[in-house]
């Protein structure tokens, strides 16, 4: 087979999100036909952050590899943990210094993979440029592993900074898919150049929520400006990302599907 195809899921929320993947994340693999699967993990532990338990139980589920992105500091012992898991990513754009690494580099499905996580800047934190890393880092794929597909996880705020670095990158990678906001945005499309892109892939999370957190304390928040601490919401959760399917010698993307399951 020419074509490959990646699964790249939203930003796993707490138990809720776990669960639904233990449900059902074996069945919508088979069903896609994915060959990998790459889930945004930094929400995993209840919330905020993510720990060993929780990255051990994305793995055992058929997770490849797992991205984060700014809450990935949140628990004790991220620093070891982001040391000592390889596919356990962290956005690359952090200043030299920070524990663990940005890229992944792996074979799955017949194919050479390398996964990319960058964090965005605006309204974020003032962390190193996503665009220049991104360049220093493909550089380095194409030393390390010519001919791998690059997917990218960029975990930001803004709408404009990750459309503009989609558009950037484009050609350059296979596929472009942006996390942080919890909303599952409709604008997934093949970028000119042959590169797949979608503005957020939403949340693998509760349906009964506020991005995740409980509905009566995001409203008292807004009611009052009160910073009353978030707590995930529980019931039914969704699966929600996106599925890739690439031209192996070429490395562009013939497709982009949303996914809600």
């Amino acid at each position: 087979m020419s074509e490959v195809r990646a699964l790249m899921l939203g930003d796993v929320i707490g138990e809720p999100g776990l669960k639904a993947l233990f449900a059902g994340l074996g069945e919508l693999v088979r069903r896609l036909k994915a060959d990998l699967v790459v889930a945004n993990g930094e929400n995993a532990a209840g919330g905020f952050g993510i720990t060993e338990e929780e990255a051990r139980k994305l793995f055992s589920l058929g997770v490849h590899v797992i991205t984060s992105g700014n809450h990935v500091w949140e628990k004790k012992g991220a620093t070891e943990l982001l040391d000592s898991t390889e596919r356990l990513l962290r956005p690359a754009n952090y200043p030299p210094g920070a524990p663990g690494r940005g890229l992944a580099l792996l074979e799955a499905g017949g194919a050479d993979w390398a996964v990319l996580n960058l964090q965005g800047r605006e309204g974020l934190y003032p962390i190193d440029c996503p665009f220049r890393t991104a360049d220093a880092l493909l550089e380095k794929i194409r030393d390390e592993k010519p001919g791998a597909l690059v997917l990218v996880d960029f975990h930001a705020e803004s709408n404009e900074e990750k459309e503009a670095l989609g558009l950037y990158l484009d050609g350059r990678i296979s596929a472009l898919a942006g996390t942080h906001t919890h909303v599952q945005t409709a604008d997934e499309r093949l970028l000119p150049k042959g590169t797949g892109y979608l503005t957020d892939l939403g949340m693998t999370g509760p349906e009964d929520s506020v991005i995740g957190v409980k509905t009566d304390i995001c409203l008292k928040r807004s009611l009052t400006q009160i910073p009353i601490k978030m707590e995930t919401a529980e019931g039914p959760a969704t699966i929600k990302g996106a599925l890739f399917t690439i031209d192996r010698e070429s490395g562009r993307c013939l497709k982009v599907e949303r996914i809600r399951d």
